[in-house]
């Protein structure tokens, strides 16, 4: 032990540069995981925030999930469950049956709708339900009568307005105003609340407030045993074993029953947090492991040396355990303390972008602060195992070894150009897939296709040097022909340094082309699907009959009345349960093409009627379904429905993978504020003239000039983008590291071989022209093959999915490059810097001027 301890801690202050690259990989690595381990940990904690039902004890809503259940092969079942973002609504009759619950002061039941005011949107609520908040008059007072108001602000006591709600306009009298409420809100009579809602016999939810003395737990327990023998359960139908009972919501759970979309976006959140922080974790294994590798392997000669004088393997593995240990903990606490402004700082990105939904709440308790450390204990046992990896291969490692560079053996070779085959392999499958399952067969070709890459970089830097040692020899004079032997020589080294540099490439690439093909065809098919030149919006919506009153107008061509919703897909993945949720769009099919044309290859949109279905042609082919044939779905609150394939279609990136009438999908919706007409103007039409007649023919409209394309979005995508982005600056920074760590440390060990060449005459001129044409054949060798191992799974994923070629903006490209450049040309001149500079080796003070 006292000589493994010496060992170290002599090796340490010795090698201290070369373990600095080690120290900058781990203090990275532990930055990271525990940012990641922060945000997960708060993410975990989220929950919707509790606003309208503040002061009640708890919450009656209705059942905001769906569950599929399925028997994986040779398994048990297993059950997959999915948030729902439409309003599941509580039956009316349960107000009753929690009225007589013991303990309970008020049963208020809630409703809430969009409303139009003055022109812009407004939230409309019975005023009954504004004492869950709680919310008072400060002038005025409560409205009593079916055309009495209370607003949130912006109307004077006595003033008549006009609202409009379910496409009809009333003028009301505002008689108060709410004090703490949202200036958004209006407040009804409950009567007329519950005639605007258009819901007969069901409420949004059921706030109660509890007698003094009663706690929230005592009141739970008596409320959930009253409607369970009530048998109260969710309005409307569901699938088979999807039992949908009643919520009874105590907490921050209140917050559910008013922010539907939190909960599917926390279990998104969390999703996207943990496969970032898989890819992390992965990729510093690969960084650290050949970060520490390299460091020993420069030091070959001093463990040959110890291996002649009696140290023992046990002795070696010994001291570069400890060397890094050493390295491991002082790196790690580094990281740990990073870790705070590195969460602030990914806390404060998908709120500037809007990712997060509105209501949720990501809380940080200070017990959480722990994580970094618990993070950086990781850190340490990712550091001690490649630790472990690596003094194995020094410890056996003989005397006369160490004096020679030895060749890459066969067996290295065999596995690089099979892991390369199934690479291509996988890609190959990729094409034949669609989806998701396109994407996991194109990220598993680029891993291994990059791992193939790492085995193969001796050979591929030969080969490189064989073809770029030509115009290096011929055109760069002494210090070409220096750069090409050296790198021809030293097959080993210069392959170990081209390895990061195909993985910072691939990997950014993959990432960054991935979805910039799906966005920019989707943008594409968006632009070509659009027909219409002017959109018609209405605050509250648009009256009854307004289409067909649009649709008269001269000059007006066609209309189609275009909402918003979502399905849920229940399907077996490998056998395994899966529901996936689904933007998308309810049209009228009359003259569907003329304003959004989706594609139809097969069968006919004329037909879409409540019943029917198009379905995407990717879609289709991945269900095997033709016009005629059925497909069961999920509508967003929960009720099933068989459908009929009418049609099928190839706009899907842009119009996602279903479309249904708007009736049909309007039935299952709780915001059917979202409407909006697309017109399109007759040939030789004036679109002003015509704009101008939309708005006399439908009063209260707005008429946009110009109508932008319509184009779904998965509810996650904002999130997903920011996942990407922190997924590739993640990646883009541990291969960074390993770019600057890998080729500093070869020129720490490079510096015996340039003092040789110094007495042997070469200037420094020479010397630095020769590291940068290295520097460059490296960059050169390594975007090349980096770009080659992510084209082939891009070229199949794009293909499968997009039915396009890869797309990657410039300015990604030119980061790319960039970053590639820069650390390639750093971590070759910097760390022999001091070389270059001194004098000649052994004649004092005298210079060269190359």
């Amino acid at each position: 032990m006292r000589v493994t301890a010496f060992l170290a801690s002599r090796g340490a202050r010795t090698h201290r540069r070369a373990w600095a690259a080690v120290f900058a990989a781990l203090a990275f690595t532990s930055l990271l995981l525990g940012t990641l381990g922060l945000a997960l940990g708060s993410a975990g904690l989220g929950h919707p925030r509790v606003a309208r039902y503040a002061a009640a004890a708890l919450v009656v809503a209705g059942d905001q999930n769906t569950r599929f259940t399925a028997t994986p092969w040779g398994s048990k079942p297993r059950t997959a469950e999915a948030g729902l973002t439409e309003r599941v609504r509580v039956p009316a009759a349960a107000l009753g049956v929690v009225r007589k619950v013991p303990g309970v002061r008020a049963a208020v039941a809630d409703e809430v709708f969009p409303v139009g005011r003055d022109g812009r949107a407004a939230v409309g609520r019975p005023w009954a339900a504004a004492q869950l908040a709680p919310y008072a008059v400060r002038d005025g007072r409560a409205p009593r009568r079916a055309y009495e108001v209370v607003v949130g602000g912006g109307a004077r006591i006595g003033a008549r307005t006009v609202l409009r709600v379910n496409g009809a306009d009333r003028a009301y009298t505002v008689v108060g105003a709410a004090a703490g409420g949202p200036r958004t809100a209006v407040y009804f009579t409950a009567g007329e609340a519950r005639r605007l809602a258009g819901h007969p016999g069901s409420v949004d939810a059921i706030g109660v407030i509890a007698r003094p003395g009663v706690e929230a737990e005592e009141l739970h327990a008596r409320v959930r045993a009253a409607l369970d023998a009530a048998g109260a359960g969710s309005v409307g139908p569901r699938a088979d074993g999807d039992k949908a009972g009643l919520r009874v919501l105590t907490g921050n759970g209140r917050g559910g029953a008013e922010f539907l979309d939190v909960g599917p976006a926390r279990a998104g959140l969390l999703e996207l947090l943990g496969s970032v922080a898989a890819t992390v974790v992965l990729t510093a294994l690969l960084v650290v492991s050949s970060t520490v590798v390299q460091a020993l392997r420069q030091r070959g000669r001093e463990w040959g040396l110890l291996r002649a004088v009696g140290a023992t393997p046990r002795q070696v593995r010994g001291a570069v355990g400890k060397e890094v240990g050493r390295v491991a903990v002082r790196a790690a606490l580094v990281g740990a303390v990073g870790a705070f402004p590195g969460y602030l700082a990914l806390r404060g990105v998908p709120a500037a972008r809007g990712a997060l939904p509105a209501g949720l709440e990501l809380p940080f308790p200070p017990w959480l602060w722990a994580a970094p450390l618990v993070t950086a204990g990781v850190t340490v046992l990712v550091a001690r195992l490649a630790a472990l990896i690596a003094g194995s291969g020094a410890a056996k490692l003989r005397p006369a070894e160490a004096l020679r560079e030895t060749a890459p053996g066969t067996a290295r070779k065999v596995t690089g150009l099979v892991l390369l085959l199934v690479g291509v392999s996988s890609a190959g499958t990729a094409t034949l897939q669609g989806g998701e399952a396109a994407g996991a067969a194109a990220g598993a070709a680029a891993v291994t296709m990059v791992s193939a890459c790492a085995l193969l970089g001796p050979w591929i830097a030969d080969g490189a040097m064989r073809v770029l040692g030509v115009p290096l020899r011929r055109y760069c004079g002494p210090s070409g022909y220096l750069a090409a032997a050296n790198c021809r020589a030293a097959a080993r080294r210069s392959g170990a340094a081209l390895t990061p540099v195909v993985l910072v490439t691939a990997f950014i690439g993959v990432q960054l082309s991935a979805g910039a093909t799906l966005t920019h065809a989707g943008a594409a098919q968006a632009r070509e699907a659009l027909r219409s030149g002017l959109a018609v919006r209405a605050d509250g919506g648009l009256p009854a009959g307004a289409v067909e009153r649009i649709r008269g107008v001269p000059g007006v061509r066609a209309a189609t009345d275009l909402v918003r919703g979502t399905v849920v897909l229940a399907r077996r993945d490998a056998g395994e349960p899966r529901l996936d949720r689904l933007p998308v769009l309810g049209v009228t099919p009359q003259r569907l093409t003329q304003t959004l044309d989706p594609g139809v290859r097969e069968g006919t949109v004329r037909g879409l009627r409540p019943g029917t279905v198009a379905v995407g042609a990717d879609r289709a082919r991945s269900l095997d379904l033709r016009p005629g044939s059925t497909v069961t779905l999920r509508f967003g609150d929960g009720a099933p429905a068989r459908l009929r394939v009418v049609a099928t279609y190839e706009r899907s990136l842009a119009l996602g993978d279903f479309l249904f009438s708007r009736d049909e999908l309007l039935r299952h919706g709780s915001r059917p504020d979202g409407a909006r007409v697309l017109v399109t103007v007759a040939p030789g039409g004036d679109r002003a003239a015509v704009a101008a007649a939309l708005t006399a023919a439908v009063p209260g409209v707005r008429v946009e000039r110009e109508s932008a394309p319509v184009r779904v979005a998965a509810e996650d995508q904002a999130l997903s983008g920011v996942a990407t982005v922190a997924a590739v600056a993640a990646i883009g920074g541990f291969t960074v590291i390993a770019v600057l760590s890998t080729l500093s440390l070869i020129a720490l060990g490079r510096r015996p071989e340039l003092r040789l060449l110094r007495l042997a005459g070469a200037g420094r001129g020479t010397l630095r022209r020769m590291l940068r044409l290295e520097a460059a054949a490296m960059a050169v060798t390594g975007l090349a093959v980096g770009a080659a191992v992510a084209s082939v799974p891009l070229l199949a994923f794009s293909l499968a999915v997009a039915r396009t070629v890869p797309y990657l903006p410039a300015v990604a490209a030119v980061l790319i490059v960039a970053v590639v450049a820069g650390a390639t040309g750093a971590g070759t001149m910097l760390p022999v810097r001091a070389v270059l500079r001194g004098p000649y080796p052994g004649k004092g003070a005298a210079g060269d001027g190359g």
